[in-house]
């Protein structure tokens, strides 16, 4: 993999290109950013942006007042790459809350070992109904310790409106949930993304994540997707390395709060 053309192509088409990632959310471009609008349990920030040690701070400034203007707590998401290089100092000074750095890795689709199965005891299910939501938003509030109030809204509306771009999945023991995941498709892109696999700790280490991210790259491969991509804390880092996926730089949320 060419890993400084994937991530400009990444770039370009997730971020400066960026679609609604919600029903009810529409993107905005505006005095250098891109930033995506939803309601209080969507997901509001700054995806995006083009700017230089002169504007940087006017930018942040225009941000803040434009989102706390709607009464929305938002996130500016930073990338390592992002100019101007001290633009995480410049949104402390501002205000701005850092949440733990990820590590940006992508992989290409065909690379990857797509077999790995559930460990024993645990099957797979699609979560294609209110009540399959509700599994996978206990695991993520297990796993996480999060309210996942957020979680319920995305997946019910993304379901509602159009079931062929979100593809939630849940790890049964039995009847009880222990993990869980979603894979979000992006249409027009080369791009899929693997977002909020979580498993209960008391069977981490079996092996469920693994299942988990090879069942979606399964579903990613099928749709035509050439990439896949995750923001990795440093938990899950190394077991997607081992699955062939490459970091490519770290992503940093900085979170506003009115």
């Amino acid at each position: 993999m060419d890993h400084a053309a994937v991530l400009a192509l990444y770039d370009r088409e997730m971020r400066e290109g960026a679609r609604p990632d919600d029903p009810g959310a529409r993107i905005e471009r505006a005095g250098g950013v891109v930033r995506q609008v939803a309601d209080e349990l969507g997901w509001n920030g700054v995806l995006w942006s083009g700017l230089d040690a002169a504007g940087a701070d006017r930018a942040v400034r225009e941000q803040i007042a434009y989102f706390t203007g709607l009464g929305r707590d938002f996130e500016w998401k930073l990338y390592a790459h992002d100019a101007p290089a001290d633009l995480g100092a410049r949104l402390l000074a501002a205000g701005f809350r850092a949440e733990p750095a990820e590590t940006l890795m992508i992989a290409e689709t065909a690379a990857l070992a797509l077999g790995t199965p559930p460990p024993a005891g645990v099957r797979l299910v699609a979560a294609t109904d209110p009540a399959g939501v509700e599994l996978a938003v206990r695991v993520h509030e297990k796993a996480f310790g999060t309210d996942g109030a957020p979680l319920r809204h995305r997946l019910l509306a993304r379901l509602a409106a159009d079931r062929g771009t979100v593809v939630a999945v849940v790890a049964l023991a039995g009847a009880e949930p222990v993990g869980a995941a979603r894979l979000e498709l992006v249409p027009g892109t080369p791009f899929a993304g693997l977002w909020g696999g979580g498993t209960v700790e008391s069977w981490r280490g079996r092996g469920v994540y693994r299942a988990l991210v090879a069942h979606r790259a399964r579903v990613a491969a099928a749709h035509g997707c050439r990439y896949l991509q995750v923001d990795a804390s440093a938990m899950s880092r190394p077991v997607l390395e081992r699955l062939g996926f490459h970091p490519l730089g770290s992503t940093t949320p900085w979170c506003y709060e009115n």
